[in-house]
């Protein structure tokens, strides 16, 4: 499964984006995406999930962001408001799949100024 990741860019402080991520449509039912971020010298941390039942889960987004699927384009979505310096990190894609594991984008770098 080969995700493509985008919409990263420079913003200032209390600015918006919007990451997508792109995949091949799944021909598994159960599943997870999610958006991860790592920053430099940090581990990778996650920012929100959403189920395939629809299920969402904030952890680091949590209050500034909104995840969500996208069945037509088949995109994952983010977008991500009131940013802050310390939300400048690469972000991943992910899709888990029970029995398959994890899968990964590239990334997408967050550059927010202050």
């Amino acid at each position: 499964v080969q995700l493509q990741a985008s919409g990263g860019g420079l913003v200032q402080a209390g600015g918006s984006l919007r990451l997508s991520c792109a995949a091949p449509r799944s021909p598994f039912t159960n599943y997870v995406w999610g958006w991860y971020r790592q920053a430099p010298g940090k581990p990778r941390e996650l920012v929100a999930s959403i189920s395939s039942g629809g299920t969402t889960t904030y952890d680091y987004g949590k209050g500034r962001s909104a995840i969500s699927i996208d069945n037509v384009k088949n995109t994952l979505n983010l977008q991500m408001d009131g940013l802050k310096p310390e939300d400048t990190a690469v972000y991943y894609c992910n899709r888990f799949v029970p029995g398959l594991g994890d899968y990964w984008g590239q990334g997408t770098l967050v550059t927010v100024s202050s």
